[in-house]
């Protein structure tokens, strides 16, 4: 790959390659845009086939962490590593304070969390080389794990969306199709149940269903069969990529909504939506309660403080309804405008001079 073409294609600001002879560390860190703040994204560890499959990997979770950020109102730009491994058996403590020790050099630039391949115990052997890492264990004086904080960010975006499909919030009697059943989605579906819906379960653990079955009552169906039964909303909580011309000719729901990312296959999935009528809540706005939770430790964790900035994503979810009939898009493009529209109104007010404390002026 061309790289420095590929970074200015999408305006990348940095690419950092990280190595550590001793620990067998090979991390990349990609830091999209920091216009509105430090950039923060988390850690993911994973055996890729070559080493431009990962840095085009790091670079597109980068931009998906600028858009995310800025469409939750945080003021944080967007950012991401990757490290080249086995999660499974090609850790060790000094690869991770070797990592550290990289993130520290970038002075807050970047600041890193657990993500997919990385768990707390790992971000604690970071968390000794640098402060510039959330997600760390409660005992730390973090915010522990973020499932049940994303789950209610889900359901406060789930009410949203219904409002929009049905011209009312309530979700009592609505029948919701929950795909997967892992932490996020048992705990969207104890606050589900709580307000009356009526539950349609599915997961390739049956363990996970059957539990689900007997705590809420649910209908459990085949994995293969979830996309087609009658129901008013669809609760995608498992893989990517799931609204897609195969599901979509099957799909009898008013609304998509929920917590798995990169929902939708291609873009043009967006648009079929939009064009039938069903109320898409664009992945990375709704199941953006976890980003919002880690967040929070940045100012000193403060739970209910955490939750209330979580129940702004019925806000944003209806504005980007609002900007979705405005321009006439699918929800899929205005999520993407809302943060752009963000982005820039921050970098035109960022345009008078401040002189910073570091700063000074000679005098003659």
């Amino acid at each position: 790959m061309k790289i420095f073409e590929t970074l200015e294609q999408y305006d990348y600001e940095q690419l950092v390659l990280c190595q550590d002879k001793e620990s067998g560390l090979k991390a990349i860190i990609a830091i999209h845009d920091t216009t509105l703040g430090p950039a923060l994204g988390g850690t993911r560890m994973w055996t890729y086939a070559s080493e431009e499959d990962a840095i085009v990997d790091a670079l597109r979770l980068a931009k998906g962490m600028t858009y995310k950020n800025a469409a939750a109102g945080l003021n944080l730009g967007g950012g991401k590593t990757v490290i080249i491994g086995d999660p499974k058996k090609d850790k060790n403590e000094a690869m991770f304070r070797a990592f550290g020790r990289y993130v520290q050099s970038l002075n807050g630039r970047y600041i890193t969390a657990e993500d997919v391949g990385t768990t707390v115990e790992d971000m604690e052997l970071i968390h000794t080389e640098t402060d510039f890492v959330t997600g760390i264990s409660a005992e730390s004086g973090s915010s522990g794990n973020p499932s049940p904080v994303t789950a209610y960010g889900v359901y406060k975006g789930i009410k949203a969306s219904a409002k929009e499909a049905f011209g009312d919030d309530s979700l009592e009697g609505k029948t919701i199709a929950v795909q997967g059943i892992g932490n996020v989605a048992y705990a969207l579906c104890e606050h589900l149940h709580a307000e009356g819906a009526k539950l349609i379960v599915t997961d390739i653990n049956k363990e996970a269903v059957q539990k689900a079955v007997e705590a809420f009552g649910a209908t459990a169906v085949d994995p293969e069969d979830i996309y087609s039964v009658d129901c008013d909303i669809f609760a995608p909580c498992a893989l990517g990529a799931v609204i897609n011309d195969d599901t979509l000719r099957v799909l009898k729901a008013k609304v998509v909504a929920g917590a798995a990312n990169n929902q939708l296959k291609e873009e043009q999935h967006g648009q079929i939506l939009y064009e039938r009528g069903i109320v898409y809540a664009p992945d990375y706005v709704i199941n953006s309660g976890g980003v919002i939770n880690v967040e929070d430790e940045l100012h000193g964790y403060n739970r209910e403080r955490a939750l209330r900035k979580v129940e702004t994503i019925y806000d944003s979810l209806q504005r980007v309804f609002e900007i979705a009939k405005r321009d006439n898009i699918p929800t899929s493009i205005a999520a993407d405008r809302m943060a752009e529209e963000r982005i820039e109104t921050m970098r035109r007010s960022r345009s008078q001079f401040l002189r910073n404390g570091h700063h000074t002026l000679s005098r003659r």
